[in-house]
């Protein structure tokens, strides 16, 4: 990698850095202990080393766009908005208490991730790849939210 492209790729580290960052600041709790969950929620502990890994994913996705483009470009502003979705969505959920607006923010942020996969692949087809693992996981976590707020 040459020193041209370091600068950029930490950006896009420390960016997604700065939503993980954000995000962690709402844990779930005693309320969502008290939640009512489905028998398939997965224990807590999954859910950190799961979203480190996405969280790369994101980070890279967004870079090798940037590299092919070098500026930013519609595909770039969807890169940035799923990011925001992503970071909003702990804070409705376990900042506010809100599952049923949570849920409407993580079908947003599904639908940012899957236009992100399509329109990337014209830029960089791995930068396509990398977002798959995130919305097949994000597809999840929204039918975990909706069944959560269904329940409650």
């Amino acid at each position: 990698m040459t020193a041209g492209r370091l600068p950029s790729l930490l950006l896009f580290t420390s960016l997604v850095a700065l939503v993980a960052a954000f995000g962690a600041q709402f844990e779930p709790g005693a309320w969502y202990s008290q939640l009512q969950k489905p028998d398939w929620n997965p224990p807590n502990w999954v859910f950190g080393p799961v979203w480190t890994l996405l969280y790369i994913g994101i980070a890279a996705a967004g870079w090798l766009v940037w590299r092919e483009t070098r500026r930013v470009q519609p595909v770039l502003q969807l890169w940035g908005l799923q990011l925001i979705a992503n970071g909003v969505w702990s804070w409705l959920f376990f900042g506010l208490h809100e599952p049923g607006v949570a849920l409407v923010d993580i079908a947003v942020l599904f639908c940012l991730i899957v236009s992100f996969i399509i329109v990337s692949r014209r830029y960089s087809v791995a930068a396509s790849w990398l977002f798959v693992p995130y919305a097949i996981w994000v597809g999840f976590a929204a039918a975990l939210n909706a069944s959560i707020w269904s329940a409650n």
